[in-house]
């Protein structure tokens, strides 16, 4: 249960800091429970396709997190670990055009690319590639490859990660 309450004090922290209302006065709000957190180390588990628009909501969640955490000063380690339905998200321009039957490129790549810049360690499930026929030449630069999803995020939480799931 402490895990889950961490991870929920850290998303809704991260959440405060993006308007729902752009055009709306905002309303009037006592923080009772003010969070303030020195570290943390946090997995998401990217293992579905979540949209808000054509914003993939757990990179979203990620992205808000890292601001978070740099205004807060607060030391962060974060992984995302892709794999099954979201797995494509972290293809190569070129492979990404093949699968998605497009001509776009991947539109994801310049996000991935700035939350690696960030320091947030992006991985791809080495049996989600295997399924699809993907090698590491069709990934994303500076993408890493782990053995199996599952296990990495195991692992992660045995190594006091806390997993979102977006």
């Amino acid at each position: 249960m402490r895990k889950f309450q961490l991870a929920a004090a850290i998303l809704a922290a991260a959440l405060t800091s993006f308007p729902a209302w752009a055009d709306t006065p905002a309303p009037q709000i006592h923080v009772d429970v003010p969070v303030t957190l020195k570290s943390a180390k946090i997995v998401f588990n990217m293992d579905h396709a979540a949209f808000n628009g054509d914003m993939p909501i757990g990179i979203r969640h990620m992205q808000l997190v890292v601001q978070r955490f740099d205004k807060m000063g607060a030391e962060l380690s974060m992984v995302g670990v892709f794999h099954s339905d979201a797995g494509y998200m972290l293809l190569n321009d070129e492979t990404y055009n093949k699968v998605r039957k497009t001509k776009t490129g991947n539109p994801y790549a310049p996000l991935i690319e700035d939350l690696i810049k960030h320091g947030v360690q992006i991985e791809e499930c080495a049996v989600t590639m295997k399924g699809n026929g993907w090698g590491n030449e069709n990934l994303l630069p500076n993408v890493k490859v782990n053995t199996g999803a599952i296990g990495r995020i195991v692992q992660l939480e045995q190594n006091g990660y806390i997993m979102i799931q977006p």
